[in-house]
């Protein structure tokens, strides 16, 4: 008998319409998808698919039109903004596609200040960040300032970042797009090692076909809509076209 697989994200008919009227535009329009816990996950589709508006519901960025999204059986839309804040700070690590470091502070200080404002004595947060530091490959550069810094270096400390309050989800946004091949298959077999690791859930919102041999599974979506679910092994892959689509 197959063990029954925790479900850490549930989401359920979502939709998120923009405009009125004729006007309306549907980012999404009714996706609904259970996300388990310690997997790593893709979304992947067309550019204006949907991926990072999906990828921004899941995460309590943004609120949906209609329909839920649960994490840990947490109805997200009924948390006031403390408490939103407060999953957000704790719960999930986010990596952002132009990085959003903040580029007056060193790579430490960019790390300890989610700590600090998550309670975290300053003390603690410096000696937490220089070991995550450390665990990403930056152990050398905690006082190095993004401007001394190349872009796979700054996309570390971006993921050091998201680490900070030792999250149980990290989402992912186009975590290669910026960075060269090679530092690209660096940052993805980071994200792959954390996962396995610390069973961190990993959704990534990608164009990266790179992502395709670390993912349990890969989300398709095109037109707000899902258009199929698979397994790694499931995938339909030959030259010119995956999963389906043309590339």
């Amino acid at each position: 008998m197959t063990a029954k697989r925790d479900v850490i994200i549930r989401a359920i008919d979502v939709k998120r319409h923009y405009g009125e009227g004729d006007a309306v535009t549907k980012a999404l329009d009714g996706v609904t998808v259970d996300i388990y816990r310690a997997e790593y996950l893709s979304i992947m589709g067309p550019s204006g698919s949907g991926k990072t508006t999906l990828f921004n519901m899941i995460g309590g960025l943004d609120s949906p039109t209609e329909g839920m999204v649960f994490i840990d059986e947490i109805d997200v839309a009924q948390l006031d903004s403390f408490e939103l804040a407060w999953m957000r700070c704790h719960k999930i690590g986010y990596i952002f596609q132009t990085y959003n470091i903040l580029p007056m502070l060193t790579a430490l200080e960019n790390i300890t200040l989610p700590m600090l404002f998550a309670g975290m004595t300053a003390d603690d947060a410096r000696n937490k960040g220089a070991e995550i530091l450390k665990k990403v490959g930056l152990g050398d550069r905690i006082f190095h300032r993004p401007y001394e810094l190349s872009g796979g270096q700054q996309q570390r400390v971006a993921v050091a970042r998201a680490l900070a309050n030792d999250p149980v989800i990290i989402l992912a946004d186009e975590p290669t797009a910026n960075l060269d091949v090679n530092t690209g298959r660096e940052m993805i077999e980071m994200l792959v090692k954390l996962q396995k690791e610390d069973n961190i859930t990993v959704i990534s919102a990608t164009h990266d076909m790179k992502m395709l041999d670390v993912s349990d599974r890969v989300l398709w979506i095109r037109d707000g809509k899902l258009q199929r679910l698979e397994e790694r092994k499931e995938l339909n892959i030959k030259v010119g076209h995956i999963g389906g689509m043309q590339l």
